[in-house]
């Protein structure tokens, strides 16, 4: 089975591999195929790819491409995880926002929004030829913002095209250890948008044990996302929220904590990864012992702008361990595969899950995966404060897939001044201004 993977030169493709080559892999791929259109990170994923197969039981072949059509002729799987504008366009989506004085953060608000027009043309355009070059292959999308950029693909795709993220799973392998059971003895609630959702159920025998979860300080403790927003916050919401909603709740302490910080995510990013890059394209014999402590140095640091000063570089290993994107899309494929069942929160269509959202919405919820396909589950009715959210971020979203398709700037300035974080409609043109002067995959969005 050959699986193809659209930014095969990018920094996580090792976790990828290591997954698929792993003696109880949840699929065997015979060929692994890395699309790129950078040939010298190919070549360095290459030689950290060859170091890691000799440590690995069944590694699957390797091949390069920098032809998408090639790369993408008989693949049974596609992983998108494209970065279009790299992390030079990263740094400018937070940058610019955080000279204007709102959130500067990559999939969310302004710069999730500026990420998605850049992306989004490349994202149908993988879509399209997809559909005809591999019109049985599933495609599983990593590339953020997921939520957007899988409802885009959709077009071309339907059903065949899921969008995965590994935050709301790491959210439920804790509420699981916090409450003293087991992945395959809970059912639960979780229900939102990639990066915006809230666990508002999980249950064992039929007994919901959230509320002793609430009210157990020890217990809660162990939530990276309560140790995030606080202890009674989670309370008052009587949920557990995605850890990305801190930006929500917290909009003033993030955006301060950003903008005092010393760089920004991307440009930590930016600094890592162009060092690891060049060294590894220096010393391919080292590819792999370099990859491996950039990799440690980068996970312990994640959300780090969001955690006090003192907490940025300690973050508990229970908030890193746990498989990944690169193992929810492993499990992913073993269900669509092999027929055996599997439980999971995927960014899949609507079609009246949240009866308040349209039907071709792209949501992020519960969903039972075999061989048949995946579907979702049925949720408890969303309302209040935070459907008023989940309503308020996705007509954001949808201006700004329609603004991308028709090339309307228009749209695009709606797009930014309906998103919640961006307070002033005067602000959300200086930002389209601005992006559209500094990034080019954004001004070439509305050629």
């Amino acid at each position: 089975m050959k699986l193809t993977l659209i930014g095969g030169g990018g920094f996580r493709v090792p976790q990828i591999f290591e997954a698929l080559a792993a003696e109880d892999a949840a699929a065997r791929v015979s060929e692994l195929c890395l699309y790129d259109t950078a040939p010298d990170r190919l070549e360095v994923m290459r030689a950290v790819l060859a170091q890691l197969a000799g440590n690995t039981p069944r590694p699957p072949r390797i091949t390069v491409e920098t032809d998408l059509d090639a790369a993408l002729r008989g693949a049974a799987f596609i992983f998108s995880a494209m970065r279009v504008g790299g992390a030079a366009g990263r740094i400018t989506d937070e940058r610019v926002a955080l000279d204007l004085g709102v959130l500067g953060q990559e999939t969310v608000g302004p710069g999730g929004l500026a990420y998605a027009l850049r992306t989004l043309p490349a994202a149908r355009r993988l879509a399209e030829r997809a559909a005809v070059l591999a019109p049985d292959a599933w495609v599983i999308n990593f590339t953020n913002p997921a939520g957007m950029v899988t409802e885009a693909m959709r077009a071309s795709l339907g059903d065949r095209v899921i969008g995965i993220c590994d935050t709301p799973i790491g959210l439920m392998r804790r509420a699981v250890h916090a409450v003293g059971s087991t992945p395959d003895a809970v059912d639960f609630d979780y229900v939102g948008l990639n990066h915006l959702g809230w666990l508002r159920r999980i249950s064992v025998a039929g007994e919901d044990l959230l509320p002793a979860l609430l009210a157990n300080d020890a217990a809660l403790g162990q939530m990276e996302e309560a140790r995030l927003m606080g202890l009674d916050w989670v309370r008052a919401l009587g949920a557990v929220p995605n850890e990305y909603l801190y930006y929500y709740y917290f909009q003033r302490e993030a955006t301060e904590r950003i903008r005092t910080s010393a760089e920004t995510r991307g440009e930590f990013l930016e600094r890592q990864q162009a060092g690891f890059y060049r060294q590894a394209h220096l010393h391919p014999d080292s590819a792999l012992e370099l990859w491996e402590r950039t990799k440690h140095e980068r996970e312990a640091s994640y959300m780090a702008e969001s955690r006090p000063e003192e907490e940025r570089n300690g973050r508990q290993e229970s908030d890193v361990d746990g498989g990944g994107y690169q193992g929810v899309a492993l499990d992913l494929m073993g269900g669509l595969t092999n027929g055996r069942a599997a439980t999971m929160i995927l960014n899949v269509a609507n079609r009246g899950t949240v009866a308040e959202l349209p039907d071709d919405a792209v949501i992020e919820v519960v969903c039972d995966v075999d061989a048949a396909g995946v579907a979702a589950r049925k949720v408890a009715p969303v309302r209040g404060d935070m459907l008023g959210l989940l309503q308020q971020v996705k007509a954001a979203e949808q201006l700004t897939l329609s603004a991308s398709l028709h090339r309307d700037p228009v749209l695009a300035w709606r797009a930014l001044a309906a998103h919640p974080l961006v307070d002033s409609v005067t602000v959300a043109r200086k930002l389209l201004d601005t992006y559209r002067q500094a990034i080019p995959g954004v001004a070439a969005a509305f050629d």
